[in-house]
């Protein structure tokens, strides 16, 4: 076992601590907000007092956080990690960024003496707390080889899209386009059988068992149909993400209609209210319950 720092400790980055901790990993923990850090602490956890400290305690560094911004200056605001990181040591990239921004950092970094890996995470707080989570993993093979311990020990299913730094940004938009197109159309299908006088709770009992059914509509409608809209992935990540998508298609000249539109749906139910709430409120904004 090693020592991991971990940035970012909300429900993802949390989720992972508590998985290190339990399989006998030293964390170092860091976040903005203070009780998410005492949390830990009473885990096992050692808190940081900058991402700089954090970096100079650890060889490996996790980035956690919400958006570009975000991880611009955790790696080199002020008190940022690349002011003490180690030469040699490794950042990994786990939010979900624009493949532009993942190479930018790649190359900032790398002209700083330390490696990085582009590993973007999926799968909810639940399965990030158990380990079922997905990393989608690019970067230098010997760079993988050396972080596969931790690697392996916050998820059993890494997958190796690929040595060039963004493959994993563009393996997780891809994802998240198809995530929000199937969330976006689940919400929209129980929202249509409300309206038409349906038991919502026996209609989605039938298309879990039918053609209809994907992952996201089974994860997220229960809880949109028993009101509680508690944020484990918050409205506005998704359309932050879809939104990625789209540009990213954009920049090849790809055509994708339906990514737009749930691209869209979302943005429109966060400036309805919903920013802040589980993206299981876009159910609940489509059947008239809000906006």
């Amino acid at each position: 076992m090693g020592t991991a720092g971990i940035v970012g400790v909300g429900n993802m980055g949390g989720a992972m601590a508590r998985r290190l901790l339990d399989r006998g990993w030293q964390v170092v923990v860091r976040d903005v907000v203070p009780e998410r850090e005492q949390a830990l602490v009473g885990c096992g956890a050692t808190r940081a007092a900058s991402p700089a400290a954090l970096a100079d305690a650890c060889d490996t560094v996790v980035v956690a956080v919400v958006d570009a911004r975000q991880t611009e200056d955790v790696l080199f605001g002020a008190d940022g990690v690349s002011a003490s990181a180690r030469r040699g040591g490794c950042v990994l990239l786990c939010p979900t960024l624009g493949p532009s921004d993942v190479e930018r950092f790649t190359e900032r970094l790398r002209a700083r003496g330390l490696d990085s890996l582009d590993a973007p995470m999926s799968g909810g707080p639940a399965r990030a707390r158990d380990g079922s989570m997905s990393l989608m993993v690019a970067g230098a093979d010997a760079v993988f080889e050396r972080q596969r311990p931790l690697l392996e020990a916050l998820s059993s299913n890494v997958v190796r899209v690929g040595v060039r730094p963004g493959d994993g940004a563009r393996t997780k938009l891809v994802n998240n386009l198809l995530a929000a197109v199937n969330l976006a159309g689940a919400a929209e299908a129980l929202a249509l059988a409300t309206r038409l006088g349906l038991d919502p709770a026996r209609t989605l009992a039938v298309i879990e068992r039918s053609s209809g059914q994907s992952w996201i509509g089974s994860d997220r409608l229960p809880r949109a149909l028993a009101g509680d809209l508690a944020p484990r992935a918050h409205t506005s990540l998704l359309r932050k993400d879809a939104a990625l998508a789209v540009a990213m298609a954009r920049e090849v000249r790809a055509d994708v209609p339906l990514g737009e539109v749930a691209a869209l749906q979302f943005a429109r139910a966060c400036e309805a209210g919903c920013a802040d709430l589980d993206d299981a409120s876009l159910y609940d904004w489509l059947r008239g319950g809000r906006g």
